[in-house]
């Protein structure tokens, strides 16, 4: 009597089939063949056989898409790549601006850049810069005087910060413990003429700085 296979479930002849038993077993085993290998038959060339579904057997052919990549390799500004497995390529950020993070440029140039001044509005009398206001504009806005207060060991060399009084009090701009230059009447503590003027604070050195605008 004939008996499936266990993979395929192909009816096979057994050793003790009669002679008379073989063409009907072999008829049953070729038609369980040519069942189960009929995904393989078609194609056209430069295509391969993909997984249909999760059946046994079950192939369909498909476009080779995946390419004969046997390398990946990392240009300028790119840093990762290899030869073989899952590969990763990423941004070199020393060499790359990557706008997801903070990063400096040197020696780069910027055409027709678009900068946006952020704001700090005071409404007191005092004021200490903090770290924050470099490159912003901050406001004094009060009926009697403002001091604004540079602090000594914020800032470094080359950052700006400006000033505009918005207020009918005038803002003079103290030292502390920092050195200030200025073409104010008092260079030390230089103040601004008047409602709506304006300055800009520039280090120029550790804890020197000096105030151009428009001060008396």
């Amino acid at each position: 009597m004939a008996n499936p296979t266990t993979y395929f479930g192909w009816v096979m002849p057994t050793t003790t089939d009669l002679v008379t038993d073989l063409p009907a077993d072999f008829n049953v085993f070729g038609q369980g063949v040519d069942t189960s290998m009929q995904d393989l038959l078609g194609g056209t060339t430069g295509q391969i056989l993909s997984k249909a579904s999760g059946t046994n057997m079950d192939f369909t052919w498909i476009s080779n898409d995946v390419g004969d990549i046997t390398a990946v390799t990392a240009g300028t500004g790119i840093s990762g790549g290899g030869t073989s497995g899952a590969v990763t390529v990423s941004i070199d950020t020393a060499v790359t601006a990557d706008l997801t993070t903070a990063q400096t440029l040197t020696n780069k140039t910027l055409t027709a850049p678009k900068i946006n001044l952020a704001f700090n509005a005071q409404t007191g009398t005092t004021y200490t810069l903090v770290a924050a206001d470099s490159g912003k504009l901050v406001t004094s806005s009060n009926a009697a005087s403002v001091v604004i207060t540079i602090p000594s060991g914020i800032f470094a060399a080359g950052e700006q910060i400006n000033v505009q009084s918005i207020g009918v009090g005038l803002t003079t701009i103290s030292g502390g413990a920092v050195t200030i230059t200025s073409t104010g009447a008092s260079a030390i503590a230089p103040i601004l003429r008047a409602r709506y003027s304006a300055c800009t604070i520039i280090c120029t050195a550790s804890n020197v700085f000096t105030v151009i605008g428009d001060i008396s």
